[in-house]
């Protein structure tokens, strides 16, 4: 049996985590000794409870998850990277506590490339998601990889971009391997792994276990030479990830929005801080063009905070069905009126009628140039 076998095991225990299999791979003693001859632990410079877990691993480790990782790993298109592997990426390996072991589905090579974290709100308005998917499709077209949680929203437009562009695409999962989440992005998960990989620290039968998902954080930006966030809350989520690329010494870019728009606000917090604010994409071109990693902006702990995130509200039910599918299309920046048609799909003729009546009703408000924009309620 060879040390991943024993690795595997150590790995599917329960409270073993990246930071304790990393000790251990760390010691000066092979692993296959520590379950031959477990007394050697007390030896060793290790936490009372963290000792009691690692014993029990020890005593009944799980031989049967192990062999069918081992079968799973046998399939041409699922890997599994050491921290020694050559394919193992040069920049995960200088976080914190890099996962000692990586599962990835897709393409090895793609993990190596110049990658770009792209995260934001899981509940975005439609201008954050149409800008989305626009910078991620023209940053693919300039060679970029682009990263991110394959969550709803601000992730799946990214990954949906880049693909469109004929570009790569990385999601970090949240979930073991053998588990797609969210269920309804499984197509988009077979599109990742033709044009660029899935991956995730967590056992294969892993699932979406709400603790997992702010700790894969540190992956999506640790990977990448910058981490782009598109739209965010004050409590949000991905807040974590502009966190963790600012510990990792990376880049960090936010996008401006309406100041009408709470999910605009992270952004804003985010600049006001320190992080580049961008307009285009390529304003992300010129700035990594030199692949300058380093990031200057002040540790600011209290802007990431981590609680659920406040979504831009649904349409009022009671509108017509007309006026709230005319609301869906409209977000807090002005957009065209011809967009709005365009993005409903509605007659001409009814999106005007039904503007006015909003516009009346205090939904919405109109600028200059035969715009639009939803009204701060």
């Amino acid at each position: 049996m060879d040390d991943l076998s024993y690795l595997l095991a150590l790995h599917s225990a329960p409270r073993i985590g990246s930071t304790t299999l990393n000790q251990l791979c760390a010691l000066p003693c092979s692993l296959s000794s520590l379950f031959e001859t477990p007394e050697i632990l007390t030896t060793f410079e290790l936490k009372k409870s963290q000792l009691e877990t690692i014993r029990e691993a020890l005593r009944t480790p799980d031989w049967k998850t192990v062999e069918q990782t081992l079968k799973w790993a046998e399939a041409e298109e699922n890997h599994i990277l050491l921290l020694s592997h050559k394919d193992y990426p040069e920049l995960l390996k200088q976080i914190h506590s890099p996962p000692p072991l990586l599962f990835v589905k897709g393409h090895l090579s793609v993990l190596g490339d110049i990658q770009l974290a792209m995260v934001g709100s899981r509940n975005p308005g439609v201008d954050g998601s149409e800008t989305a998917w626009q910078f991620a499709h023209h940053l693919a077209q300039h060679g970029m990889v682009i990263t991110s949680g394959m969550a709803l929203g601000i992730d799946t437009q990214s990954h949906k971009g880049a693909l469109a562009a004929g570009g790569r695409s990385i999601a970090v999962a949240g979930t073991g391997l053998n588990r797609i989440y969210p269920a309804r992005n499984k197509e988009l998960a077979w599109q990742l792994i033709e044009q660029g990989a899935i991956i995730s620290e967590y056992p294969l039968e892993t699932g979406p276990l709400k603790a997992n998902f702010p700790q894969r954080n540190r992956i999506i930006s640790g990977l990448s030479v910058g981490t782009l966030v598109v739209e965010a809350a004050l409590k949000s989520g991905s807040l974590i990830t502009a966190r963790e690329a600012l510990e990792q010494g990376r880049e960090v870019f936010a996008i401006p929005g309406s100041i009408h728009n709470p999910l605009s606000r992270g952004c804003h917090q985010l600049i006001k801080a320190g992080a580049k604010l961008v307009e285009t994409a390529d304003d992300i071109v010129e700035e990594l063009a030199s692949l300058m990693l380093a990031s200057h902006m002040p540790d600011q702990p209290e802007l990431f905070n981590t609680t659920k995130e406040a979504p831009i509200p649904e349409p009022d039910p009671l509108l017509p069905k007309v006026q709230q599918q005319i609301l869906k299309n409209i977000g807090y920046s002005p957009v065209a009126v011809d967009q709005v048609i365009e993005r409903s799909g509605l007659n001409a003729a009814d999106v005007n009628a039904n503007l006015v009546l909003l516009e009346i009703n205090d939904y919405i408000q109109s600028h200059p140039g035969n715009m639009v924009s939803l009204k701060a309620r």
